[in-house]
């Protein structure tokens, strides 16, 4: 299988969500700021209001205490009254230059202080944003390289991993023609079981990084859904019966045909019933119901173990989710079974109680156009 780039414009739109919500994030913390230069605003304008009132009251008192002194001065000096008048004018007149010039300069200086202010923010505001749209490029060429490796490692640990196929498949074949020693064909099985893992482990970190790219690709045709439930249960019978486990279903009576991508299909119920033996223990069971209707199909897989306690049934379906109380396997396998279910247009969700064990329900729309994840 070759390996192809991840194409960078795809990238962003898988990390859309991951933007919108900082960008949310960065709109609230503005919002908080302006909300909090607003008051302070406020506050200042009505520290001006009360500066301006308390200013025009201590002239109002000193045009008082002058005009008292003008006018005992003059019952003491009548004879000078008239020159006293015009040069009283003068200093008026003076005195009222004197405070027009100091209130356009306070106003001046308080529109200058407004000015800088708002300079101020829009130049933050653009220092973020330009913050932001560099460490957005800087993720996004990480990003690119980050799955560049990771597309191209897998190619070349899949080829590997073909080639130890081959190896056990002859050893099997040499050890059943020639009659040897019993322990290669043992160990030549146990090969096999491993190199089938590790190609499953690849092909979901493959997946994993088609979601993130928005990549995800279902290709829909008419299927009967039970043969899906029939095949799973068959591939996965030895695996339960390993550990006790029985494994049954309940189908309708009629056939069902569904446009799904079968194999996509497939990868989601093997991985929902793989969990279920997982998580229980002997002797216990897991179930896998259909139910169609008009528009949908309901498929749940229920199981008689462990149950998930209510914190991590929240954020199970989450990239790199665990249960808590069990760390095995990387926690991708829901992320990926949600990721193709919602490629079709269906919905996931699961029931539990911690000792009362869980069922994980999925719909599919009876009809799917089929399309990547975009």
């Amino acid at each position: 299988m070759a390996s192809t780039p991840i194409d960078s414009e795809m990238e962003k739109k898988g990390l859309e969500p991951q933007r919108d919500s900082t960008d949310r994030s960065l709109r609230i913390e503005r919002d908080k700021a302006d909300d909090a230069i607003s008051g302070k605003r406020d506050e200042g304008r009505k520290v001006e209001e009360e500066t301006d009132r308390v200013l025009h009251k201590a002239r109002e008192r000193a045009d008082e205490v002058v005009q008292t002194a003008r006018d005992e001065v003059d019952r003491e000096h009548p004879e000078s009254e008239a020159t006293s008048q015009r040069q009283r004018a003068r200093e008026d007149r003076a005195l009222g230059s004197e405070r027009n010039a100091a209130d356009a300069l306070l106003a001046e200086e308080r529109k200058a202080r407004r000015r800088y202010l708002d300079d101020f923010l829009e130049l933050e505001r653009e220092a973020t944003d330009e913050d932001l749209s560099g460490e957005r490029s800087c993720a996004d060429r990480l990003i690119t390289s980050r799955d560049e490796f990771l597309a191209n490692a897998c190619h070349d640990v899949r080829s590997i991993l073909h080639g130890l196929a081959l190896s056990s498949d002859l050893l099997l074949k040499i050890a059943s023609e020639g009659g040897g020693d019993p322990r290669i064909s043992q160990v030549a099985t146990s090969h096999r079981r491993l190199v089938a893992r590790m190609n499953r482990l690849v092909s979901d970190l493959l997946d994993v990084a088609a979601i993130l790219a928005g990549k995800l690709v279902v290709a829909p045709e008419q299927v009967e859904v039970a043969k899906l439930v029939r095949e799973t249960l068959e591939g996965l019978r030895q695996v339960a019966a390993a550990k006790g486990i029985a494994l049954d279903a309940e189908l309708p009576e009629l056939p069902v045909q569904a446009s799904l991508d079968e194999g996509r299909v497939l990868q989601v119920l093997a991985n929902l019933v793989s969990n279920a033996i997982k998580f229980t223990h002997a002797n216990g069971t897991v179930t896998i119901r259909l139910r169609p209707s008009a528009n949908e199909i309901q498929f749940s897989v229920t199981d008689t173990g462990l149950g998930i306690s209510k914190n991590d049934l929240s954020n199970i379906f989450e990239r790199f989710s665990q249960i808590r109380t069990d760390r095995r396997g990387l926690g991708i396998g829901l992320h990926i079974a949600k990721s193709i279910v919602e490629a079709h247009g269906g919905r996931i969700w699961a029931e539990s109680e911690l000792g009362s064990g869980s069922t994980f329900h999925f719909t599919l729309p009876v009809e799917s156009s089929g399309s990547s994840q975009e």
